[in-house]
């Protein structure tokens, strides 16, 4: 039988691979019957996912993935950027085994770039910064990396990012080389820009300020054009009687309808 761990890292993996969007609802009957266990062990799941961040529940949805705001979505970058720069910091040498283990990683990256398969290259992309925080030799932090890289993919979703994947490996390739090189400085340099471009490429609503912003212009009157003051020609143009006026043809309804609206 599925246990509960196994459950809430399958869908942790789907959140990263992009195949479980913001907003998704949950269904514990439904997740029961895919891993063929209880509901028990589901809500249990379910229930480690939501003390994470990375699912919620109301009373009226039931359980469904966060839809992270853009306040959330500045804090989780902004937490992402202090855990990674200080796990950086904190190194004081990379092992040649660890610096094995993450070309591998990059290698298995540029192929999913290449390939078609958008989940898997989403998911390699995130996991690079779990593995790296593993290759340092701090687990920890490997599994607080993966919870703030999901909700930073769901972000990525939910704020139609616009950062281009090739260049996202690109960037963790000269982390990697900054590595080898023992240029940790450098490193962490570089771990700075690259997470402050992914967090670039959001579309983010510039009137954070004003939480009804978009709101108040989509509600705003409609302005009425003003006609043009008549010319000196026209205000001396006698006025000359028209004709009865055709009623309009019934062949065309919409020229119709317009007519009467």
């Amino acid at each position: 039988m599925t246990t509960a761990s196994e459950i809430s890292s399958r869908i942790i993996e789907a959140v990263m691979a992009q195949k479980l969007a913001p907003g998704a609802r949950l269904g514990e009957q439904q997740l029961a019957m895919l891993f063929d266990c209880s509901r028990t062990i589901v809500r249990e799941a379910l229930t480690r996912l939501a003390a994470r961040g990375i699912v919620t529940v109301s009373a009226r949805r039931g359980w469904y993935v966060i839809e992270p705001s853009q306040e959330e979505a500045r804090e989780a970058f902004e937490a992402r950027r202090v855990i990674e720069m200080g796990l950086i910091r904190c190194t004081t040498e990379v092992s040649k085994t660890a610096i094995k283990q993450l070309k591998n990683h990059l290698t298995r990256e540029k192929a999913a770039v290449r390939g078609n398969d958008v989940g898997l290259r989403s998911f390699l992309l995130g996991d690079f910064h779990v593995c790296l925080a593993e290759c340092l030799g701090n687990s920890l932090l490997a599994d607080t990396l993966r919870d703030f890289t999901a909700r930073t993919t769901l972000i990525a979703m939910l704020y139609q990012s616009s950062h281009d994947a090739a260049e996202s490996c690109d960037e963790h390739v000269r982390i990697v080389q900054a590595l080898e090189k023992g240029d940790l400085v450098l490193a962490e340099q570089l771990m700075q820009s690259h997470i402050g471009t992914v967090q670039a490429a959001l579309r983010l609503q510039t009137a954070a300020g004003d939480p009804l912003a978009q709101l108040r212009s989509a509600l705003s009157p409609l302005s009425t054009p003003t006609p043009a003051p008549a010319t000196a020609q026209e205000l001396h143009t006698p006025v000359r009687k028209r004709g009865p006026r055709a009623a309009p043809s019934t062949d065309d309804s919409s020229t119709y309808l317009g007519a009467l609206l």
